[in-house]
């Protein structure tokens, strides 16, 4: 049987569909448009209410958030009123396409994809965080040798090791959106050494510039953002647009570098756009709804004592030393803390008195977790039809949440997960997640003038609650994304259906004669052969 064709994959973080496909039309990205004219052009689709944290582990498992358990990179620890960090571990317990693919005999190379560890036993070369939006496990390689030869031949990535900082100035955004356009490019020669070197049947490289960039930089593109100024990028640029160019040439240079025949696959798994969402305002809802309570004053800690506060200056010491220095301390002490200690950040409530409580999914998404009796450590709410009851309640309360100034509704949806997603992690999930209206973009206070930073909302039982944004981005998630693959037996053309995000790894690995046992996804049919649109 004739060996498959090679597959390279390269994958955009979190870029915008819609600017990939509109710039790819007008020339603005000439590498991207050319794929888009010559191959198959297909949507991609989320996990429903976890279509941010989720992303990564859905598409590389194959499963959903009931299987592998990963919604955040904070999460509730089970039996606690606590959230601690992910463990790396977590990010380990399921089999990853590339195992997958080269456990069947195929040669692998893959490259910076977020939230993945080096694999053991892996038949190929793996690339960890060389640069990654998420970093969690440090830079690392397989072969471990790879890692000085990748410093001596390219360097480290030029931007900073966190893409977020409060009050960049005009110019300093200038400065960052150039280190990105530079990792661009440096990150596309890497590519292009590491496929020349080594060999491959499967080959995945993530851009996370696109990531980065797009958080940070959306208010010089986008003019529904409270912080655009026309004067401001017409002086400056559309910063995003640069960062797009870069990684569309970096594309261009490694398609036109790889051996003719190969087959190409180029993927954003999420979007992007302005700031949205009022998740922020949550918790205030639901006390004045009353199903929230916050410890009394007679819970309140004592005042600081003298070792707490030389604890408070040493830590304002920490942030003070250089970022390249503290991060790797910081990754390493999550991981030690994660691990052997019961460390975690307390949530401000009093069990005695609350029904539910807010854990953390995103700014789109607001997840809500039932204090249910038997399950939480102080659960007051029982199972079965009081807790239906309880959640159909809170549903239209949450439905009637309108926002302050324009009278528009803020809730979309209000998902119950054991109706959408079933497995064994389920009960590490939210029992409701809040999907709110993306339609209003906000500003924030650390971003530009600071316009648009203040959200309300009010209904009749809870009255006007408000909330202020000080994140330090101007552009956010948005759900779905986008899959071009062009090669020799797939016919150009969009295809007609949203791919499911767990089905996308059994499908290239299927293309390159492989199969994913454990996964919860199927391979697509037609979508990278001539079978039926």
């Amino acid at each position: 049987m004739p060996r498959p064709p090679k597959l390279l994959v390269l994958i955009l973080d979190a870029a915008s569909p819609e600017l990939l496909e509109s710039w790819g039309a007008d020339g603005t990205l000439p590498a991207i448009g050319a794929l888009m004219r010559d191959g198959v052009v297909a949507r991609t689709g989320a996990m429903d209410g976890f279509y941010v944290g989720s992303t990564w582990l859905s598409f590389y498992t194959a499963t959903t958030p009931a299987t592998h358990g990963i919604y955040w990179l904070d999460r509730l620890r089970v039996g606690s009123y606590r959230t601690v960090p992910v463990a790396p571990d977590d990010f380990a317990r399921h089999q990853s396409l590339w195992e997958a693919v080269s456990k069947q005999g195929r040669r692998v190379l893959v490259a910076d994809v977020p939230l993945t560890n080096l694999a053991p036993d892996l038949d190929g070369v793996q690339v960890v965080e060389w640069r990654s939006h998420d970093p969690l496990f440090g830079f690392r390689t397989r072969p471990p040798e790879l890692r000085d030869e990748i410093l001596r031949s390219v360097g480290e990535h030029p931007s900073p090791l966190s893409c977020d900082k409060q009050g960049r100035s005009v110019a300093e955004y200038r400065t960052f959106a150039d280190q990105l356009v530079a990792g661009a490019a440096v990150r596309g020669r890497l590519t292009r050494q590491l496929l020349a070197r080594h060999p491959w049947d499967l080959a995945i490289q993530v851009f996370n510039e696109s990531h980065c960039g797009g958080h940070q930089l959306w208010h010089f593109h986008d003019p529904r953002c409270p912080a655009y100024d026309a004067a401001t990028t017409a002086a400056h640029g559309d910063m995003i647009r640069d960062v797009y160019q870069a990684i569309d040439r970096a594309v261009g240079e490694i398609v036109a570098a790889v051996e003719p025949g190969t087959t190409v696959a180029l993927m954003s798994l999420h979007g992007m756009s302005y700031m949205a969402g009022t998740a922020n305002l949550l918790p205030e809802v639901l006390l004045r709804l009353g199903v929230m309570a916050r410890p009394s004053h007679r819970d309140l800690p004592p005042p600081a004592t003298a070792r707490e506060r030389l604890v408070r200056t040493a830590r304002s010491a920490y942030h003070a030393i250089p970022e390249k220095i503290r991060l790797p301390f910081y990754q390493f002490r999550q991981r030690l803390a994660s691990r052997i200690t019961d460390h975690g950040t307390p949530i401000a409530i009093d069990p005695q008195r609350t029904r539910c409580f807010t854990v953390p999914t995103g700014a789109l998404t607001c997840g809500i977790r039932l204090n249910l009796r038997g399950r939480e450590p102080a659960g007051i709410l029982d199972r079965g039809a009081a807790a239906d009851r309880f959640c159909d309640e809170l549903t239209g309360e949450l439905m009637q949440l309108t926002d302050a100034d324009t009278g528009r509704p803020l809730v979309a949806h209000v998902l119950r997960t054991a109706r959408l997603y079933h497995g064994p992690e389920l009960d590490l999930l939210p029992d409701l997640v809040v999907e709110w209206h993306l339609d209003r973009p906000n500003g924030s206070a650390t971003v530009g003038s600071g316009r648009g930073a203040t959200v309300r909302a009010r209904s009749e039982r809870i009255g006007v609650v408000e909330a202020v944004n000080d994140y330090a981005r101007s552009g956010d998630h948005r759900p779905g994304g986008i899959l071009v693959a062009r090669g020799d037996g797939i016919p150009p053309g969009r295809f007609a259906r949203t791919v499911p995000l767990p089905d996308l790894a059994p499908t290239l690995a299927r293309f390159v004669g492989c199969t994913m046992p454990g996964a919860e996804g199927r391979p697509v049919a037609g979508l990278l052969d001539a079978g039926e649109r």
